[in-house]
């Protein structure tokens, strides 16, 4: 049995807010930038610090923990007591540790440091994906995608900056991009503002909120098992890009930090591009369809990877942060479909989770490189997409729209 569409209710007939979703994209923007400085300075402290590989990992454990574990409960105490400006106070805890990163003198203060931008970051995504819910206008999936394209467009801005900014010139200089965080408080105060006056389109959607009767508390909970085990899968792949892919440039191909750091830019940005485009092909076409492409259709291009020549290796990096990138959007809907009324719950578990499995991954696949090689480690990550597989067994939650 299929989920049938509501009839035109409250938070649909006010329509979709562009300027607000706009505001909150554009505010992932600053914030996802900030935060992809973390990886993007490893080799920077990496030698400053002489740390190593299982070192790195628990930089990125440190900071995906603090990011990960708050974030379902912040989800659910805020659906149950709205907070609109928690989203600027997020962003000021994200400032905090930006500024404590640019002058951390040893490494507990770099654990320190980026334990604080996480928990900027535990606030930020449950609370502006409410946002998004709440200004989606019932299009779900496109307002979850333009959010999270301003994400990961940011992600893929900040080693690009690294390189421009930082590389060469010294750890201070992360201190300009405390710039970045201090605007970012300015645009959601004023969306907090919005949010204030307009928590209503967010009641009108669980008033209109019902669990398709086929559905039992047991096909759900196996649903949200499957997906939990595709968020791994989609997150331990891309932690072996996000934390390890310069360093496996330097060492197979002999590229400099800046130069390896250009090339995880472009990675990084067709994750951007994937984004954007997952979301609008879910409302088109049903989120199952998306997410069943996303994660086994990228395996081809994962399993020829590490064979690849540095030009092949740039190439190959673009279709697989397309294609795996699209997951996401489709995965929270989905999810926020199969409990409806619990938006902020859901989406504070599955980015907890995305953050929580990526920390967990950074620091595994930090030992496993330091204990055989960095090659090795790509060679292992190459096979998760087939994880995917398991897609088949979710059941399709929507008609696809004619």
């Amino acid at each position: 049995m299929q989920i049938e569409k509501p009839s035109l209710n409250k938070e649909q007939s006010t329509g979709i807010v562009f300027p607000i979703l706009i505001a909150i994209s554009f505010s992932h923007l600053l914030n996802d930038t900030i935060q992809s400085l973390i990886p993007a300075v490893y080799p920077i402290v990496k030698e400053s610090f002489h740390l190593t590989f299982a070192q790195i990992g628990l930089i990125t454990l440190a900071f995906q923990m603090t990011a990960s574990l708050l974030q379902p409960v912040v989800g659910y105490y805020t659906d149950r007591n709205p907070k609109p400006f928690s989203l600027a106070i997020g962003m000021s805890f994200t400032l905090a540790g930006l500024i404590c990163l640019g002058l951390a003198p040893s490494f507990p203060w770099l654990l320190v440091s980026v334990g604080m931008v996480g928990l900027g970051s535990s606030v930020f995504h449950p609370e502006s994906s409410r946002v998004a819910y709440m200004a989606s206008g019932g299009r779900h999936g496109f307002a979850q995608s333009l959010f999270q394209v301003g994400g990961n467009t940011g992600s893929s801005i900040g080693p690009l900056c690294a390189a421009l900014i930082v590389a060469g010139h010294g750890q201070r200089n992360i201190l300009w991009f405390s710039l970045a965080a201090i605007l970012g408080i300015a645009i959601l105060y004023k969306v907090g503002i919005w949010y204030k006056t307009h928590h209503h389109r967010i009641i009108g959607a669980k008033k209109h909120a019902a669990r398709n009767p086929s559905l039992t508390s047991k096909k759900v909970a196996f649903s949200l098992f499957i997906l939990i085990a595709l968020i791994f899968s989609k997150y331990f792949y891309l932690t072996s890009l996000t934390s390890y892919y310069t360093f496996y440039l330097i060492q197979k191909f002999h590229v400099s930090v800046a130069s390896a750091q250009v090339h995880l830019f472009l990675f990084l940005f067709a994750v951007a591009a994937g984004t954007l485009i997952g979301g609008p092909l879910g409302d088109r076409f049903g989120r199952k369809y998306v997410i069943w492409v996303s994660i086994l259709g990228v395996a081809p291009f994962t399993l020829l990877l590490p064979y690849a020549n540095l030009e092949w290796t740039s190439i190959l990096t673009i279709p697989i942060g397309v294609i795996l990138a699209s997951a996401f959007s489709a995965i929270l809907v989905y999810a926020q479909d199969l409990v409806p009324g619990k938006v902020g719950m859901i989406a504070g578990l599955f980015f907890g989770l995305a953050f929580g499995m990526a920390g967990i991954g950074s620091a595994i696949l930090g030992k496993l490189a330091d204990q055989t090689s960095i090659f090795y480690v790509f060679h292992v990550c190459s096979y998760l997409p087939l994880i995917g597989l398991l897609t088949g067994f979710l059941p399709n939650l929507e008609k696809r729209s004619q």
